[in-house]
């Protein structure tokens, strides 16, 4: 039943999953420290004394609080030199510590008519710092705030630290993602093989969220995207429900998360007879994703991969640049805790590939009005060249 499109059922797709036999282990403590030792290595590199981390994805990537962002400061600064301290609401005391992943020995509490602000400035007081670096994730009203309530301290954007220590992934986090994309790869097998004429989209992506948790993403799906026909022509699909009929071009896109370790992979194929021109632009964006993949090697510029899979489209007679029919968009983007994170495969970033950056391969092909096809799998970047997190779907007719 390998690749096969069609044929079988939900019912009987889900009774064959089951929980993942060999998770990877999480981030230890041990590795956390690790990164705060890299974060103030960095941090001495661009001057800053201090560096603020708010809830988000950087806040778990060194702590592991595993909070997205709100109207409410909740964050980490860490000295150039002590103890983090850490600045939480009161009434979230127990839930913080329960989710902290690192030692705390500074955590300062604020009640709701209080100013988180004016704790950071007392800290950094304290600390002696003259220069703050900043989340860049961090909402202009908090970094507005921390201007006011510290006049002294120069604010300056973290994004060298947070994006110097996160674009490197360690074989923990590689590990990580490698299990969120296998899992994601077994769902959209089982995906395809339950399409049948009359299905509408969202019973597939019902289905792909019920079967990641069947192999224990106790999130379900991170998101999904379930397109056929037209809608695939716009590369998130329309706002509508598609119904499955003979001859569509089926687009699924979707992804899960394992200890906030993101998968992000795509399939397009064929539900019956889709004719030629779609089966010549399928093999061609296969081409692309190939060469993308080819063109990896330590020290090149992110934006040479990106060049190389539209140096592709253009010999087919595709784009050039952005025109349509062609690829609309970048080639593809860093992935980690976040699922588009720095760097980017595209024309501009000339960020120089580094061994542990994780990145998409997605160089879609969109034939306007009519459909798209793209094909993602990640790679990350190795000694030598790349290493596929997912082998690269092998046919328009075969999901692997």
């Amino acid at each position: 039943m390998a690749g096969m499109i069609g044929g079988s059922t939900a019912e009987r797709e889900l009774a064959s999953l089951s929980l993942w036999a060999n998770p990877a282990p999480v981030i230890t403590s041990e590795e956390r420290a690790q990164r705060l030792a890299r974060a103030r290595e960095l941090m001495g590199q661009m001057g800053a004394d201090a560096l603020l981390i708010g809830a988000g994805a950087s806040l778990r990537y060194f702590t592991g609080v595993a909070w997205g962002p709100t109207e409410r400061l909740v964050a980490m600064l860490l000295p150039i030199a002590g103890d983090p301290v850490f600045i939480c609401p009161a009434f979230e005391l127990g839930s913080f510590e329960a989710s902290l992943a690192i030692p705390a020995t500074d955590i300062r509490l604020w009640e709701e008519d209080e100013s988180p602000s004016a704790l950071v400035a007392d800290a950094l007081t304290a600390a002696g710092a003259k220069t703050l670096a900043i989340d860049p994730a961090m909402a202009f009203l908090f970094v507005e705030r921390i201007r006011a309530a510290a006049p002294g301290v120069a604010l300056v954007d973290a994004g060298p630290v947070v994006d110097g220590c996160r674009m490197i992934k360690s074989a923990a986090e590689i590990a990580l993602m490698k299990q969120a994309m296998a899992m994601t790869l077994e769902v959209h097998r089982s995906a395809a093989r339950i399409l049948h004429e009359g299905i509408r989209a969202s019973e597939v992506i019902r289905f792909i969220d019920a079967a990641h948790r069947a192999l224990g993403a106790s999130t379900g799906n991170y998101f999904c995207a379930v397109q056929f026909g037209r809608s695939t022509a716009f590369p998130h699909g329309l706002p509508q429900d598609d119904v499955l009929r003979d001859g569509d071009v089926v687009l699924v896109d979707t992804g899960t998360l394992i200890d906030g370790y993101h998968s992000d992979i795509t399939r397009t194929y064929a539900f019956g007879d889709v004719g030629d021109e779609v089966r010549r632009i399928w093999d061609i964006e296969k081409e692309a994703q190939a060469a993308a993949f080819a063109a990896v090697r330590p020290g090149v510029p992110c934006e040479a991969v990106d060049y190389a899979a539209r140096a592709v489209l253009e010999r087919a007679g595709l784009g050039p640049d952005y025109r349509l029919p062609g690829l609309p968009h970048r080639t593809g983007h860093g992935i980690g805790l976040s699922i588009h994170e720095p760097a980017y495969l595209v024309r501009g970033d000339r960020t120089p590939l580094t061994p542990g950056m994780c990145f998409s391969n997605e160089p879609m092909i969109v034939v306007p009005e009519r459909f798209g096809v793209r094909l993602e799998d990640h790679f990350y970047v190795t000694e030598t060249g790349a290493a596929w997190f997912t082998e690269p779907q092998p046919a328009i007719d075969d999901l692997g």
